[in-house]
């Protein structure tokens, strides 16, 4: 196969972009530093498209070579044939190479081996020809006392086992009965114990077609199974599969047909449809897997891009019952200016004194936002903080910030090294006044799939869902670009090429030596070589540094040819520094783009990126999207009435719907099928994480605690 004209029809791109990526992959460079800086070679593929090429590549990589050990493996038994190998060859999945394969590899003992071994294989051969014979009197040829055959019916139930068995090895029956399954197929679930009460009693009688179950409703039933809620089988026409493998291998109506016709019945339910069954039930969940760890990726993307509400001296607020909330001031930069507990709630209930330490800790650090945490105790706690905010002076709004994973975080290692003199529910506090100001740089300490933007998450294959959700983590870091002088261990160690060892190496360096002055300094920290400078150079920032460029995305290897740039075009590093450039782009288009890549040499692409990083030093993409919802009141579920226009933030999105933050500490269920008036396959083609709609209240069941939302405005 060739794999890199493979991937270029799949993909829909040259064949030139592919052999430029996998060169690039090959040679060790990251999927951001590729995005980024070899748009000429890549013909400016983006980075998730990249990712996705590069995992394909690995599968396509891993097929060649299963193949080539199944040829090995074949031809040293000394069974491969031209058909074979050509099929081999063709093979396009490794499930095709498994059924091509599945005749030759070595079996444990089956019924059909022990038959091999007594003698009998001629005996199924005969049998397999179906002529008009005494298939007694052949039988009779193979009995054998020592053997332990004793008798013809034995002789014939042993050939009859290895018709079976080579019948269930054919490639060709495998794939015929695996699309009969997917064609015509349901999945089929009962109760284990009808009586029991369980979040699953919408499937203790359930049936959905194989080819149209949704992901999410696959990803449940699995998760019931193993609960032991439920009881799971895909159900097919069992005759009509039978009667097609018997039209495939009965050729004659006598003695012999009966006995393959036999031996295909029994193929199909010992051998075939147990192990097809457990196939489909796993591609199945390796689909729904896929799709959920999709809709996870968007959704933690999206999170992680929030805007930051910078410059903002935010009081992290922790709820809690009976030990208190745990109070956390910290100034625009996340540094922790104090900390404190309060007792608003149950069984203290000392309002009047919590409202007293927190205007006195507000009017002293000149608070300006409130950070709630989504927790136990959220609901009173918004409560308590809406009444302090009408009896403040000065202007302070709130926002309730999920917590997920802060628990995660607050007992880590890292929590403990970053905060010694904190307890464990302190630096809770922290770490949700810092998710508000700003997002990216407090969740990459969290592992992400604690951060709970997705469903099902604990039940994907771990691998694959690491990958995917690091893969998001470091595109959004690299997108945003790093502070190289202020940037915690976690987040610079989420920058393409550097690792762990080498950030912490980084830290170190800032703590002996003071601030980075510019990018080069990198190349004397302890084993960060000129590869990692090459590939994290572009995305760490230097404000207030030697040169104006290393608070940009250019890359130092691009300097002389924004330099050479900024002099065509009638300006300076300085015109760049103090911001006056706002004729660059046009005077560049009036130059040519073309004409001046050529003249300083590089691409175009690269010669166009160069353009907007000049134009804004130091800039944030999270700064273009619209801010944050802050609250200064509260309502609660019982002042819901149907009909009621609101606006809410979007806080998950799932398969069949899309969680909305209205304010009442439940969040509101707005169903695919009110999303839009428009058919859509996914929420996700219309909202994201972090999105601020405008929805309508549908119902309101206060016993459930589920709210109905609609995003179509009523007529």
């Amino acid at each position: 196969m060739d794999i890199n004209k493979k991937l270029a029809e799949e993909f829909s791109v040259g064949l030139h972009q592919i052999e430029n990526t996998v060169k690039l992959i090959d040679e060790g460079n990251t999927i951001p530093f590729i995005a980024r800086y070899r748009k000429e070679a890549t013909g400016s593929l983006d980075d998730q498209v990249l990712r996705e090429i590069h995992e394909r590549l690995e599968y396509l990589r891993g097929l060649e070579k299963r193949k080539e050990e199944i040829v090995a493996a074949i031809e040293g038994q000394e069974k491969m044939t031209d058909e074979l190998r050509e099929a081999i060859d063709g093979a396009k999945t490794l499930a095709e190479l498994d059924d091509l394969y599945r005749p030759y590899r070595p079996k444990r003992k089956t019924r059909a081996s022990v038959a091999r071994e007594k003698g009998l294989e001629p005996l199924s051969q005969f049998i397999m020809e179906q002529k008009i014979c005494d298939l007694n009197g052949e039988a009779e040829k193979y009995v054998d006392e020592e053997k332990g055959v004793l008798n013809a019916e034995e002789a014939i139930a042993g050939a009859q086992d290895i018709i079976a068995e080579d019948i269930s090895d054919d490639a060709n029956v495998r794939k015929e009965l695996r699309a009969f399954v997917f064609r015509t197929g349901k999945v089929v679930t009962k109760a284990a114990d009808p009586e029991a009460q369980s979040v699953y009693e919408m499937y203790y009688e359930f049936s959905e077609p194989v080819n149209k179950i949704a992901g999410h409703r696959v990803l449940a039933i699995e998760r019931g199974e193993r609960e032991e809620f439920l009881k799971v089988s895909v159900e097919i026409d069992e005759a009509a599969a039978v009667g097609a493998l018997q039209k495939n291998y009965v050729r004659a109506k006598n003695p012999c047909g009966e006995i393959v016709a036999a031996a295909c019945a029994d193929s199909f339910s010992r051998l075939i449809y147990p192990s097809i069954e457990r196939e489909i039930r796993n591609v199945l969940f390796e689909d729904a897997s896929a799709q959920a760890i999709k809709v996870f990726s968007a959704n933690l993307r999206q999170l992680l891009m929030q805007p930051p509400v910078k410059d903002s001296v935010t009081l992290g607020f922790d709820p809690a019952y009976r030990t208190g909330c745990k109070i956390a001031v910290v100034d625009g930069t996340g540094k922790v200016l104090d900390t404190t507990v309060v007792y608003p709630t149950m069984p203290h209930n000392d309002i009047p004194g919590a409202k007293k330490k927190l205007t006195e800790l507000i009017k002293k650090y000149h608070v300006n936002t409130i950070a709630i945490g989504n927790g136990t105790a959220s609901r009173e706690s918004e409560k308590f903080v809406a009444e302090l905010i009408k009896e403040l002076d000065e202007p302070v709004s709130y926002m309730v910030v999920s917590e997920a994973g802060a628990s995660v975080y607050s007992a880590s290692k890292l929590a403990a090294e970053e905060f010694p003199q904190f307890d464990v529910s302190l630096r809770s506090a922290v770490s949700i006044a810092r998710r508000l100001q700003d997002p990216l740089a407090e969740l990459v300490k969290i592992d992400p799939k604690a951060i709970g933007v997705g469903q099902y998450q604990h039940d994907m294959a771990p691998k694959q869902l690491s990958e995917a959700l690091d893969g998001v983590v470091e595109s959004c870091v690299n997108l945003v670009g790093v502070d190289l002088n202020t940037a915690s261990q976690p987040l610079l160690a989420k920058v393409a090429g550097i690792n762990s060892g080498v950030a912490k190496n980084i830290v170190i360096y800032r703590e002996e030596n003071g601030a980075f002055s510019d990018r080069k300094q990198l190349l004397k920290v302890a084993k960060l070589g000129k590869k990692a400078f090459e590939q994290c150079a572009g995305f760490l920032r230097i404000l207030g540094g030697k040169s104006i460029l290393d608070n940009t995305g250019v890359h130092p290897e691009s300097y002389k040819a924004a330099e050479g740039l900024l002099k065509e075009c009638g300006y300076s590093l300085k015109d760049a520094e103090q911001g006056n450039l706002s004729e660059l782009k046009a005077r560049a288009d009036e130059i040519g783009i073309r004409v001046l890549a050529e003249r300083l040499e590089v691409g175009e692409p690269t010669l166009r990126d160069i353009i907007e990083e000049l134009l804004k030093p130091g800039r944030d993409p999270r700064d273009e999207l619209p801010p944050p919802m802050l609250r200064t009141d509260v309502m609660e579920m019982k002042d819901l009435k149907a009909g009621m226009e609101l606006k809410g933030t979007v806080r998950n999105v799932i398969d069949f719907g899309a969680f909305v933050d209205i304010g009442v500490h439940q969040d509101g269920l707005v169903h695919i099928s009110q999303i839009c008036d428009r058919y859509i396959k996914h929420p996700l083609e219309v909202v994201k994480v972090g999105d601020v709609v405008t929805v309508w209240v549908l119902d309101v069941d206060l016993q459930k605690k589920r709210i109905s939302l609609t995003m179509k405005k009523p007529k």
